[in-house]
């Protein structure tokens, strides 16, 4: 029996309130990263392997949206699952970011449970 690897979960946004919530939500299940803005995700990812990644949409410096166009140009991070985590829920950002390649959305207020299910769906995918 070989030892279990835990998924590693990278939650990217710039408010520290959200950081914390979805870090304790997630932290029993997966070792959880929490990085303050896309800038430092993507030197973080040059040094670990993200088994998905949740993405705040509205970020300053560098939105959820050009992030992701970063990621898929990068062949070792276009693969990486990525949850956006928005306060929008119009159906033109929906449908802009299931075209970037996002797997799905997580409406803000987050909901543990919502957010807990979403994240064991999606990762390794």
């Amino acid at each position: 029996m070989g030892i279990e690897i835990q998924k590693q979960v990278f939650i990217v946004d710039d408010n520290d309130a959200n950081l914390t919530m979805e870090a304790s939500v997630l932290e029993e299940f997966f070792k959880v990263f929490t990085i303050p803005s896309a800038e430092k995700m993507f030197f973080l990812l040059g040094k670990k392997r993200a088994d998905l990644i949740l993405l705040d949409v509205e970020m300053p410096e560098m939105s959820g949206f050009e992030a992701m166009a970063k990621l898929k140009e990068n062949p070792d991070w276009k693969e990486i699952p990525v949850i956006f985590v928005t306060g929008w829920s119009d159906e033109k950002l929906i449908a802009n970011a299931k075209k970037a390649g996002v797997l799905d959305i997580i409406k803000k207020p987050i909901v543990p449970s919502v957010l807990l299910e979403c994240v064991k769906k999606n990762i390794g995918k």
